[in-house]
């Protein structure tokens, strides 16, 4: 079949590799210059399989009053006119119990587990594809006693569902990850998990297309989607300008701008960007510098070393749909940088970064078929997008070409 994939991020390529692996006459466009330039190009860099509980929480609610006024604060909300914007709120809050969030972290690590099988397997048939891909595990550090023993209640849940954790003292800690020498004091504990990897997702995304158009896929960048049209007999066109693009299925994987692009078709998505920042820096000692993922739980900033250079990430920030980088939010990654890693390098000239992801209130994507029989979805990922990624577009490529059998991202069909 002749298939179109809206976007070219990590979600839409992904999908398109399987899509081509079947078979199929695939085509690939986006409205950007190229692969992996929205929110591909500097996320966190950690494939954390392992680690998927979502935002909304039982803990998050008492949290959010001191979060809110506070200008570091690791989630910011910037309240607005828009409806969109309050409407996800209200359901963030309706998400954030204890039941909803058991379920969520159930399914999401059920996806995730398949997407690291894939991941795998995709780094030992694609040799040639290199993005600093790294197996060298993730330790999540606590600053205090209340969160860690929370963290070791999760560890003994996620274990019931698969998950093979380690909690570790703070020696333990420092033991796993030297660099981490300086910080002793400062530690209470922290949960290791050896089966995590991390990668750089912008060069994994550019390494991918070069692979696609090997294969015969087609790629059209700086061409705009602007209207999805239904026809007399229920299938969906897509339209650029006036030119109709030729296809029997198309797939919508435009993150943030998916919502928009749907909307006329009466296609309502709880989707609103959480914008998120990074710094990256190139690593001049490489005793001073992480060999594993470091996660810093109650700053929420994440720390993936990516070959000689480290990729400093975190914030959540509700304040619109544009990307710019406010340079307080910078200012403060760099800070906890360099209290975590000081002697890594210069992160004065670090390179600062910030994008929109695409998040669902409860934090789970939105997958499959919509109620066109032509229209697939494979949107919503959230901080999880570089993740999620193989395993999504694997499971939405199945569904299109018909296989019906069981898989792990059945809980995310729409």
């Amino acid at each position: 079949m002749k298939v179109l994939v809206i976007g070219a991020g990590v979600i839409g390529l992904s999908t398109a590799y399987y899509l081509r692996t079947d078979g199929h006459d695939v085509t690939v466009v986006d409205s950007n210059s190229g692969a992996g330039t929205m929110a591909s190009y500097a996320n966190g860099g950690q494939l954390s399989y392992s680690y998927v509980a979502p935002l909304a929480g039982p803990g998050v609610l008492g949290k959010l009053p001191a979060w809110l006024l506070r200008a570091d604060s690791p989630v910011r909300f910037s309240p607005s006119l828009d409806p969109d914007q309050w409407r996800w709120c209200l359901n963030f809050v309706r998400a954030c119990s204890q039941r909803q969030s058991d379920l969520t972290t159930r399914r999401l690590l059920s996806l995730a587990m398949f997407s690291r099988a894939l991941m795998h397997e995709f780094v030992a048939c694609e040799p040639d594809i290199a993005f600093d891909y790294a197996n060298s595990g993730k330790l999540v550090l606590h600053r205090d006693f209340a969160s860690f023993d929370k963290a070791c209640r999760l560890l003994d849940y996620q274990r019931t569902l698969g998950c093979e954790q380690q909690a570790m003292t703070a020696d333990e800690c420092i033991y796993a990850e030297p660099a981490l020498a300086h910080m002793g004091r400062r530690l209470v504990g922290g949960i290791y998990t050896a089966s995590e990897d991390s990668g750089d997702c912008y060069r994994f995304c550019v390494g991918l297309e070069r692979r696609l158009r090997r294969a015969g896929v087609r790629f059209r960048f700086t061409t705009r989607i602007n209207d999805l049209r239904e026809d007399c007999t229920g299938r969906i066109s897509a339209f650029a300008g006036r030119e109709m693009l030729d296809a029997e299925q198309i797939v919508v994987a435009a993150g943030t701008a998916s919502a928009a692009l749907l909307r006329p078709l009466r296609i309502r998505l709880p989707l609103y960007p959480l914008k998120g920042y990074s710094l990256t820096v190139n690593v001049k000692s490489q005793a001073a510098a992480p060999s594993i993922s470091v996660t810093d739980f109650q700053r929420k900033i994440v720390y993936a070393r990516l070959g000689d250079r480290l990729r400093i990430a975190g914030m959540a920030d509700l304040n619109g749909q544009r990307a710019t980088i406010d340079p307080s939010r910078v200012a403060t990654l760099r800070a906890e940088a360099e209290a975590m890693f000081p002697e890594v390098g210069h992160y004065a000239s670090a390179e600062p970064w910030a994008g929109l992801r695409p998040a669902t209130p409860a934090g789970t994507p939105i997958l499959g078929r919509t109620r066109y029989r032509n229209l697939w979805l494979n949107v919503g990922h959230g901080a999880l997008g570089f993740t999620l990624a193989l395993g999504s577009g694997k499971g939405l490529a199945d569904r299109i070409s018909g296989r019906e059998h069981k898989s792990d991202v059945d809980e995310f069909l729409l």
